[in-house]
């Protein structure tokens, strides 16, 4: 199904700011929580742009405090009248993951966004406190038990709020095209996988995992992302008669910390992909779409094929993130690495 967001003039190069003030309405008076705030990041950016209009309360969730303090100064300095809370979030870490959704349940009973944008980016192999590879652990699981022990915030706003107005919006990457979930071997330990998991054979080498070495930086972090997507069509398939919906973005090539960890030679591989940069205010303007236009509202969310956005619009995923029997099969096993049910 076609459908015609808001704004079908916006492109890449439009500005978060821009999309703020055109979805005032729909942003004043709401409850927002971000993951991966820092100075300087898409995660600010979103935050900036949603202080502009008004919200009721933001709260910013990251793993360095001071970084925090930092989004919260400059948003005070900007807009002094907007309330703020900070909540410190380590997604490689279960117990802490735990820790920061009480923490955000004694701050607030409802929510009406969850913007899932922190994420890692890696080429060398790390394991969370749990001893999962930290792409998909982190990107992944990390926000797949943050976001549902959340579920009680975002089913009171629900209750409230028009039906598709309560959202989860999960961050991936065109890079989701790298790699299925890989069930059979998810940590790179050199299992056997079928055919199915297997990067797409027309990749460059380098994206491929060498013999002796399981452990492929780029596959894993395209394994995270396609689990990002999968993710949002499995709460949609959930909630739906809740009114809850979801939406995943890739916010376009933008130069951040996530890419911290690169090398030399992945840094290069990553500037190849895109002829057109974004700054981070443009960088954020694709999340505050699947946030607030009114326009995704409707039932065609539930349609796998319309989860993904790029650019300010609906584009196409990869088959393989976007298949129902795939998602639920990603969330018994995400339920089974968390050690809970969430059964929703």
């Amino acid at each position: 199904m076609t459908v015609a967001l808001t704004h079908p003039e916006w492109t890449q190069e439009t500005g978060g700011v821009e999309v703020a003030k055109a979805f005032s309405e729909n942003i004043r008076g709401k409850n927002v929580l971000i993951t991966g705030v820092s100075p300087e990041s898409i995660g600010s950016s979103t935050a900036l742009a949603i202080a502009s209009q008004s919200p009721s309360l933001l709260i910013l969730a990251s793993r360095t405090q001071s970084k925090l303090d930092q989004v919260v100064k400059d948003i005070g300095d900007a807009y002094p009248k907007v309330k703020v809370k900070t909540v410190l979030l380590d997604l490689m870490s279960q117990e802490a993951v735990r820790k920061a959704a009480s923490e955000v349940s004694q701050v607030t009973s409802t929510l009406d966004i969850i913007i899932n944008n922190a994420g890692i980016m890696t080429t060398k192999l790390q394991h969370t406190v749990e001893g999962i590879e930290g792409q998909f652990g982190s990107n992944h699981i990390g926000h797949f038990l943050f976001t549902s022990l959340l579920m009680p915030q975002l089913l009171a706003a629900a209750k409230s709020n028009q039906a598709g107005a309560t959202r989860v919006v999960n961050l991936t990457s065109l890079g989701h095209r790298l790699s299925p979930v890989r069930f059979h071997d998810y940590n790179f330990e050199g299992k056997d996988i079928p055919d199915e998991e297997k990067p797409p054979a027309n990749l460059p080498p380098m994206f491929h995992p060498t013999e002796g070495q399981p452990y492929n930086g780029f596959t894993a972090y395209g394994q995270g992302k396609t689990a990002n997507i999968l993710f949002s069509i499995s709460l949609n398939e959930k909630l739906k008669e809740e009114g809850i919906i979801s939406y995943a973005v890739h916010p376009g090539s933008i130069w951040t910390g996530l890419s911290r960890d690169l090398d030399e030679e992945g840094e290069a591989a990553i500037r190849a992909t895109s002829t057109f940069w974004k700054n981070h205010d443009q960088g954020s303007a694709t999340t505050l779409v699947a946030a607030f236009d009114p326009a995704l509202n409707g039932k065609h969310w539930s349609q796998p094929k319309g989860i993904l956005l790029h650019d300010c619009q609906i584009t196409e995923a990869a088959p393989h993130a976007t298949d129902p029997k795939v998602a639920e099969r990603l969330w018994e096993l995400s339920e089974k690495l968390v050690k809970s049910d969430f059964k929703l």
